[in-house]
């Protein structure tokens, strides 16, 4: 099941919680003591500029998949450390990334030594609007280097689970089988364990499943939830070779395309993937290149959310661009009520990450 851990950080006590959910992740992931030190730094270091600059934020921390898979590999286990916040932004972000810098007397780690010391690091700030930053640790040398097409798409989510649970019932996944590239997105019906089983058998399932078309991918997820309570799940997939993207959906996860700067829905059949599955499966279809975008995410996000020219940036890591949805769809004001996970699929630029 999808362990998250979400930790508001309000006052100095709470650092040293996201230091210790760093340290929980890392043993879920198999880091060695070396990384294991490396993510709780990261994680100190975020949390105390979220203190110190924004006046406080969440820190969430999860394990996840590497944002770049090569043909016939899953990858190996990252820790996913994301902050949000609704503060002031941050006015230089060069000077805030210079390595040690620090205006306030923390550790003096600073942005910039977290961004070296983690495998992948990106931050989105706005004056005014707020700051996310992410960073993901893992065990050194284990990047993906894949120059076909398929190797250049990379993906990334981030999961808040309801009220500070230790499970969401949402959870995402990716797989590649040769020049094809599959994401998922499920959420399990309702809250906790059991919808957290749910969506972890989708998961564990489509591992299977690389090879297959959207539609056979649910059918085959349909008969790995039997048993449980059952999911919405989204699958879409994108044939590099082809230069085509492929969505199956049943439930009530929300999928958007953007192509050439304009937004366009991906639907989805009514039903639950595992109990009541649509008899026939719908595959839509759309022309996939450099600069789409895909955004799948659960029910968690208001109904009224929609798109910003940030959403639509291939330049930023696919972490960042879920984390900016999901802090600009919500505020302080508007507490989420639901799991809330939004996934991102898009290509790397072609000067790199």
């Amino acid at each position: 099941m999808p362990r998250v851990w979400d930790v508001p950080v309000h006052d100095s006590t709470r650092v040293r919680d996201a230091r210790v959910a760093a340290e929980h992740a890392a043993a879920l992931a198999g880091l060695d003591e070396q990384r294991t030190s490396t993510a709780a730094l990261v994680a100190t270091e975020l949390a105390t500029n979220l203190l110190k600059h924004a006046g406080g934020g969440r820190v969430v921390v999860d394990v996840v998949a590497p944002p770049v898979l090569t043909t016939g590999s899953q990858g190996t286990p990252q820790v996913q450390i994301v902050t949000v916040d609704h503060g002031p932004g941050i006015a230089d972000v060069s000077a805030a990334l210079r390595d040690g810098f620090t205006t306030t007397g923390s550790l003096g780690a600073g942005l910039g030594t977290c961004a070296r010391l983690a495998e992948d690091f990106d931050l989105h700030s706005v004056p005014g609007r707020g700051t996310v930053v992410v960073a993901r640790v893992g065990l050194p040398g284990a990047r993906a280097t894949d120059t076909g097409p398929a190797g250049r798409l990379r993906a990334g989510a981030v999961n808040v689970p309801f009220g500070g649970a230790e499970y969401s019932g949402d959870a995402w996944a990716w797989v590649r089988d040769g020049d094809l590239v599959t994401l998922m997105l499920a959420d399990g019906l309702g809250h906790g364990p059991e919808a957290a089983r749910a969506s972890g058998a989708a998961v564990e399932a489509l591992r299977a499943a690389a090879h297959l078309p959207p539609a056979e991918a649910v059918r085959r997820l349909d008969r790995a939830l039997s048993g449980t309570r059952g999911a919405a799940v989204a699958v879409a997939q994108v044939d590099t070779r082809a230069a085509v993207l492929r969505f199956t959906g049943v439930g009530n996860i929300g999928a958007r395309l953007c192509a050439d700067g304009t937004w366009r829905h991906l639907v989805s059949r009514p039903g639950i993937v595992g109990t009541h599955r649509p008899t026939t499966l719908r595959e839509e279809q759309a022309p996939w290149a450099d600069d789409r975008v895909l955004v799948l995410h659960s029910d968690g996000l208001p109904s009224r959310w929609s798109p910003t020219s940030d959403t639509c940036r291939t330049a930023a890591d696919p972490a960042v661009t879920a984390a900016v949805t999901i802090r600009d769809a919500s505020s302080p004001a508007r507490p989420v009520r639901d799991d809330t996970a939004v996934a991102v699929l898009a290509p790397i630029p072609p000067d790199g990450p």
